[in-house]
């Protein structure tokens, strides 16, 4: 979702045409979003069709188009890199870190900030928080090989229902990551109401999902300064309501 808004965007600014194939369960505010700059969405069923199964259906219709990937793309993970510089450079502004925790899905976000960091010569630790109800990136570090879930999750943090991590950003991740934290589902919740309460952030299940890290993990973080990375705040209000008001835990 936040991925199509921005390629969706960057095509209408190119005067092109941006094909998106969203989940069919996708929050319906960032269906609008990619809408709003132009972008078409075409549906998929995950629980009967892989979304690869629908991009390359898609693709095959328009052969000239370029084929990109929310997460598993050179192009994403360099994009995504520049949040590292950026934080490096915050970092020795006067507000270092030791640890930066980052939202985990297909791990385009992830691997950037791996190698962002890095090439900005800064030794913070990465972690990935991941849903633990779609841990394949936990089993794939635990595996020491890409572990693909059969099918999509249905974890409340949708920005991270991918079945499998992609094949770039595993070779970053296995080796570039400290560790990844398996987030519950009322652990992600209870970020979603921490940063509204205490830091009036509105964040996305997704993004909530590093705050949430650091309440499943305490003793990985004790003593520690952490800079948890919130990746959006695109969630439907009534979702959100819900969550601030605790119906459904």
């Amino acid at each position: 979702g936040n991925f199509g808004q921005a390629l969706a965007r960057a095509a209408a600014l190119a005067g092109k045409r941006a094909i998106i194939v969203m989940p069919a369960t996708s929050a319906q505010v960032k269906v609008d979003a990619v809408r709003s700059f132009g972008g078409e969405v075409v549906f998929v069923d995950t629980q009967r069709e892989t979304r690869a199964a629908k991009v390359a259906e898609v693709f095959a219709q328009h052969p000239d188009a370029y084929l990109g990937s929310a997460f598993d793309d050179p192009f994403v993970i360099s994009g995504n890199a520049s949040l590292g510089h950026e934080l490096a450079a915050v970092a020795r502004s006067g507000r270092p870190f030791d640890d930066v925790v980052v939202p985990l899905g297909g791990g385009g976000l992830t691997a950037g900030m791996v190698v962002g960091l890095r090439a900005a010569g800064y030794p913070a630790r990465v972690w990935g928080a991941e849903p633990l109800l779609a841990n394949d990136g936990a089993q794939s570090l635990r595996a020491g090989h890409i572990v693909r879930a059969e099918r999509e999750s249905q974890t409340i943090a949708d920005g991270a229902r991918t079945q499998a991590l992609g094949v770039h950003n595993w070779a970053i991740l296995q080796h570039g990551l400290a560790g990844i934290v398996e987030v519950g589902e009322e652990e992600i919740r209870e970020g979603v109401r921490l940063l509204s309460a205490l830091a009036n952030v509105k964040a996305e299940p997704t993004g909530a999902l590093t705050t949430g890290a650091v309440l499943a993990a305490p003793d990985r973080f004790r003593g520690k300064t952490v800079c948890c990375v919130v990746s959006g705040g695109n969630v439907d209000p009534q979702v959100y309501l819900d969550i601030l008001s605790g119906a459904n835990s």
